[in-house]
């Protein structure tokens, strides 16, 4: 049995526990208990998240753990002593460390992250960067795996993290069933991106969220204005004032936008060539889609690719 300690403490964000669950489902899948989980604090007993939600938990000691999870907060936790020293020897005797979303501070306080790739949620990034240097922070992903330290970004991002660990245990169709039931993704890579363009958009109308939605699902069509406008059952001119007034964009941008963001998705999973990726998100050919990857991001998509190969290769 694999004994998983999450470490908990006074206004800890309570969604963080809800990676727990891929765990309780992987043992449902193997027909056993594979891993046991225990909630851990420093002085043990009762302790209050930041929603007022109250758990019990165990005071962490001596005891020998497979994983350790330090859950985050919607704030920079301050880290004790005791805190850090227990964290060190975790590293020391434990087969892997883990950080759900501000958690990543804890273990930087403790010296576990220097010199290895982390993540946090995106809004906190700099500021890690900044308190600790000597990690290369990388606030533009979902979670990190550098030896034996894993890193997630957001809450929710914790359970893409979880996922991520049972497959690496007891393989994918584990980690397959556990998403189904929690109903998400199995494998949102881990160098997704923490951004959404669809969310950054921020339409403020039903017309509007309803034709990007389409978009985003049909990124393969020409998807002109005319058809976008008559998914909102609006005309085209209506459709793309009323567009650019609630998002702030053109059509045509955030379309690309939205193009840009499913093709980097299939270029970090790396099966596909370039030119498979650019038709299969609406592109047509590789250097359309090189262009609006050097206005989106800055860099053509060889670039992102190498960064994946070389991300996976050390991972």
């Amino acid at each position: 049995m694999k004994r998983i300690g999450v470490l908990v403490f006074p206004g800890f964000q309570i969604l963080d526990l809800a990676a727990i669950a891929a765990f309780e489902l992987a043992n449902i899948h193997a027909g056993k208990a594979v891993y046991k989980v225990e909630l851990l604090s420093e002085e043990g007993g009762l302790v209050t998240s930041s929603s007022g939600v109250v758990t019990d938990s165990k005071r962490f000691g001596t005891a020998k753990f497979d994983t350790l999870v330090m859950s985050g907060a919607l704030f920079i936790a301050p880290t004790s002593e005791k805190m850090r020293r227990f964290l060190r020897a975790g590293l020391r005797n434990a087969r892997r460390v883990a950080s759900i979303c501000t958690g990543a501070f804890g273990l930087a306080d403790a010296g576990l992250l220097d010199g290895r790739r982390a993540t946090t949620h995106w809004s906190f990034a700099g500021e890690l960067q900044k308190r600790h240097p000597a990690i290369r922070v990388q606030p533009d992903r979902i979670f990190i795996n550098d030896g034996p330290v894993w890193t997630s970004a957001g809450m929710t991002a914790g359970i893409d993290l979880v996922l991520a660990l049972v497959e690496d245990d007891l393989g994918v169709e584990a980690a397959r069933f556990a998403a189904r039931k929690l109903v998400v993704y199995h494998r949102r890579a881990g160098g997704q991106s923490q951004y959404s363009a669809l969310l950054e958009l921020e339409p403020k109308s039903d017309r509007i969220q309803k034709a990007l939605v389409h978009a985003r699902a049909n990124l393969r069509e020409t998807l002109s204005v005319e058809e976008l406008a008559e998914v909102a059952h609006l005309s085209p001119r209506q459709f793309s004032r009323a567009f650019k007034a609630e998002t702030g964009h053109s059509p045509a941008h955030a379309v690309e936008n939205l193009r840009v963001e499913a093709a980097r998705a299939l270029i970090d999973e790396g099966s596909l060539a370039l030119g498979v990726v650019a038709r299969e998100t609406g592109f047509g050919d590789p250097e359309r889609m090189r262009r609006a990857f050097l206005r989106t991001l800055g860099q053509p998509p060889q670039s992102v690719r190498r960064v994946a190969r070389k991300e996976a290769a050390t991972a």
